[in-house]
């Protein structure tokens, strides 16, 4: 992706945490959970493989016509941020109850993580198009 502007990069920054903080309260994560978010929402901000923004242009108009791609962008960020923390969660538990965690096993799985986000977030745009519910949540999702 081409350098982000200042202004698109603190619409992605809060939309995403406005998302992750109606799951998540944000401001009561512990710091080593915070620097992890953050570190999260700044990788997928570079989108280093282009492959948000190659998802964003092969958006038909009327979905991208519904929000700016930095909203959605933050959309995105918070959504993969939700799953991995599920994730997260799932692991840890069984890390307690298994013993160690096979390292391989889980390889690989950020990525698959945030490919399935970006997939997941698409379609529930283009759902938006047509279903008024769904495009009221995201913008009540999005909001302070």
């Amino acid at each position: 992706m081409s350098e982000l502007s200042a202004v698109y990069r603190e619409t992605a920054e809060q939309i995403s945490y406005n998302v992750a903080n109606k799951v998540l309260p944000m401001a009561k994560l512990p710091d080593g959970l915070l620097a992890a978010y953050q570190s999260l929402c700044a990788e997928l901000l570079e989108d280093r493989e282009g492959k948000f923004s190659q998802a964003w242009a092969s958006l038909p108009a009327s979905a991208r016509n519904l929000m700016e791609q930095a909203a959605f962008h933050g959309f995105y960020i918070a959504n993969a941020w939700l799953q991995l923390s599920r994730v997260a969660q799932e692991i840890s538990e069984q890390a307690d109850t298994d013993g160690e965690i096979q390292e391989q096993e889980y390889n690989g799985i950020f990525t698959r993580l945030a490919d399935e986000s970006l997939k997941e977030s698409l379609r529930k745009l283009k759902k938006a198009r047509t279903d008024r519910s769904m495009l009221n949540s995201f913008k009540q999702v999005m909001a302070p």
